[in-house]
């Protein structure tokens, strides 16, 4: 990994929203919609987080018919980004902010990802597609699968 590798991947995580989002991915894969409902974001601005994080190869992204999931990246940047995001994790681990997108997320992940893009959609927050084809994959263009 290159210097401009590892500044890539520091500069993606300068953003309290990617960071946030890196975090959540942490323990497990998360949907689109369910990152959205997380951040409270637009889809296109979660778009555009993790189109950030995936070029700065800390997520992987997936496709699953219309669903796109995110996770933590396997082939995860540099040694040292790598350790500071292991790091982050166990410092907040503390932090209020993690600990409501803790509680967040617990409510997020009992939701089905169906209901959270019709709430989504309803509230104007989410794709005007729900319940079709484009739901979900609306809201993330530019998927690329690592791997």
């Amino acid at each position: 990994m290159s210097l401009r590798d590892t500044l890539a991947a520091l500069k993606a995580l300068s953003d309290e929203n990617r960071l946030r989002a890196v975090l959540a991915c942490g323990g497990q894969e998360l949907c689109v919609c369910q990152i959205t409902e997380l951040l409270q974001l637009a889809p296109s601005t979660v778009s555009k987080h993790m189109s950030i994080l995936r070029q700065a190869d800390l997520v992987e992204s997936r496709k699953d018919g219309r669903w796109i999931y995110y996770r933590l990246s396997t082939e995860f940047a540099a040694p040292p980004v790598r350790a500071l995001v292991e790091g982050l994790r166990e410092q907040w681990t503390v932090d209020a902010q993690w600990k409501r997108d803790r509680a967040a997320l617990n409510e997020i992940l009992a939701t089905d990802p169906e209901e959270l893009c019709r709430r989504q959609a309803k509230t104007g927050s989410g794709t005007s597609t729900c319940g079709d084809v484009q739901c979900c994959v609306a809201s993330a263009p530019h998927v690329t699968t690592k791997g």
